[in-house]
């Protein structure tokens, strides 16, 4: 470990070097990938936001606290999607910050397609891509 690496970052610095590692996906090439079946669509945001504003038809619902569980393609835990390590996860959350700490996480574990959606959710249904409405709206 270098002396640089022990240095304490904001968060800003800490999302530019995780991001510097992988490329990002914007929503309409996403939705393409997923269309094709050549990605995996993951929502890690809470409920309280899926429940004000929907969700993404086809993606798998993910808590951001049990991600690296259920996505670990050699866990105990993991997801039947979770199929191997070759497997390409796009992360989304609500704006696209949260997605891409995690998507770093699942770099550590081995996914080294992971990724996450530029400007999370919002970006999605500002695209005028699917949203499922919540219920009772």
């Amino acid at each position: 470990m270098t002396a640089e690496s022990r240095q304490p970052v904001g968060v800003d610095e800490l999302l530019e070097r995780v991001r510097a590692g992988y490329e990002r996906i914007e929503p309409l090439d996403a939705h393409a990938a997923v269309r094709a079946g050549e990605a995996l669509l993951v929502d890690i945001r809470y409920a309280a936001l899926r429940e004000r504003d929907g969700l993404i038809p086809g993606a798998l619902v993910v808590e951001r606290n049990e991600l690296e569980w259920r996505l670990d393609p050699h866990g105990s835990h993991r997801l039947p999607e979770a199929t191997g390590h070759d497997l390409r996860v796009v992360v989304v959350c609500n704006e696209g910050y949260a997605s891409s700490l995690a998507a770093e996480s699942l770099h550590r574990l081995g996914l080294r397609r992971a990724t996450d959606l530029v400007g999370g959710f919002q970006a999605w249904k500002e695209a005028g891509l699917p949203v499922t409405p919540p219920a009772g709206a």
